[in-house]
Parts: C-alpha cells; sequence; structure tokens
C-alpha cells in the first residue's frame, strides 16, 4: 500500500483532527505520533531514522494510507520522493495559538521525559529529541524564536513542494477544499472537531509508559 497522503505540517496544528477526516474519506489508516504510542516496535525504525540512517519507508507505512503530525511531518521531503503520486498538505493554524498549544502539550511531555535538550542516542525516545527539540526548536522554547522555526518550516514545505500537489489548509477550513483538494465529494457528515488536549496527559503517560518498557527510567 502506498501514501496517498503526506501531512507536512508540525503537531498541535490540526493534526489529529485532519487524520480523523482523511480516515472518514477513505484515506486510513492515517499515521500520527499516536499509532508509534500504540505499536512501540515502531520506535526503534523512527530512531533509525532520526539518526540519518538509510531506511525502508515501506517498513513503517505498508499498512497506511496516509501520514500526519511528527514523526512523518520531519521527513516530508523524502516522503513526498518516496511516493510520487502523494498529496501534500502542510496544516496550519495561528503561530501564537500554536506555540501555546505546544507549551501546554507535546512540550510538557518532552520535560517529563527528559527530552527537551540534546540527549543520548540510547534514549529510548531519541527520536522526538532529534525531531521536535534539536530540528524543530534549535532547542529554544520562547514565543519569538519558535514562531519563527515554524514558520521558516511552512516556508521551506511551500518552496519543496510544486504547487499543485500542496494544499495550506486549517482545520477551521472544512471540508470543502480538502475534498476539493483530494478530488471527492464532499461527505454527509460534519467535519470533525478533536480537542485533543484535554485528554493529552493520557498520551504523556503512555509515551512515558513506552519508553520505560524500551529501557528508560
Amino acid at each position: 500500500m502506498a501514501l496517498d497522503v503526506i501531512g507536512a505540517g508540525y503537531g498541535r496544528t490540526g493534526t489529529l483532527t485532519l487524520k480523523t477526516a482523511l480516515e472518514m474519506l477513505g484515506f486510513g489508516p492515517c499515521h500520527h505520533m499516536l499509532e508509534v504510542m500504540g505499536d512501540p516496535a515502531q520506535v526503534a525504525f523512527w530512531n533509525r531514522a532520526a539518526d540519518g540512517e538509510s531506511v525502508d519507508w515501506e517498513e513503517v507505512y505498508a499498512n497506511y494510507r496516509s501520514t500526519v503530525d511528527w514523526p512523518g511531518c520531519h521527513f516530508y521531503g523524502e516522503l513526498a520522493d518516496r511516493y510520487p503520486d502523494a498529496r501534500v498538505i502542510l496544516s496550519s493554524r495561528d503561530p501564537k495559538a500554536w506555540h501555546a498549544s505546544m507549551s501546554e502539550t507535546i512540550l510538557k511531555g518532552m520535560e517529563e521525559m527528559g527530552l527537551k535538550d540534546e540527549v543520548p542516542k540510547d534514549h529510548p525516545m531519541y527520536f522526538g529529541a532529534v525531531m521536535i527539540a534539536q530540528h524543530a526548536f534549535g532547542f529554544d522554547y520562547s514565543l519569538e524564536s519558535a514562531t519563527a522555526a515554524l514558520e521558516r518550516h511552512n516556508s521551506a514545505v511551500r518552496s519543496t513542494i510544486p504547487e499543485n500537489r500542496l494544499l495550506e489548509f486549517e482545520v477551521s477550513d472544512g471540508w470543502e477544499p480538502l475534498c476539493a483538494f483530494l478530488g471527492l465529494p464532499v461527505p454527509d457528515a460534519p467535519f470533525p472537531r478533536t480537542n485533543e488536549r484535554e485528554n493529552f496527559g493520557e498520551h504523556i503517560e503512555t509515551a512515558k509508559g513506552v519508553a520505560r518498557d524500551l529501557g528508560g527510567d
């Protein structure tokens, strides 16, 4: 099974809502960081990929039709080359709102897991520090630095992916632009609305459990 849709947007830009919408449109299963937490066997693959090793993307994506969020968004360019027929969606939101959401969810979890600074390669969740702390934030989590980093990433996506292959999307846009981009009719169902922040503490505990099981503290 080849990927049909590649999400290039960073986490906390509505990626869980986008995952749900894509699955409703038939592009499921859709990969998301929650898939890694639910299948810890994937962690070793992502650690290798984060370390720059050559990987076979089918090893992890063989049973998926789409991907959003980290860790996949870190490799959007490589995935776009590997799956040349896939369309790319750059999810986005107001930068200040994104920073506030990141601070209350993903960054909070990373701090609890010791992933906000450089970590040794034997850390069970090494890939998170590389992709998010180092690459996305440059270890600077201030509002000014983080929002500038978000815009650099979005600009890089725009310059890398051809315009006719790319959709810039906010979940507030609803079904119409997403379905038009994917060549599908609008479903006779409300656009999904997820509020992952309310339950994010549960995700943090799951991630910490995975790290413990894989050899962390």
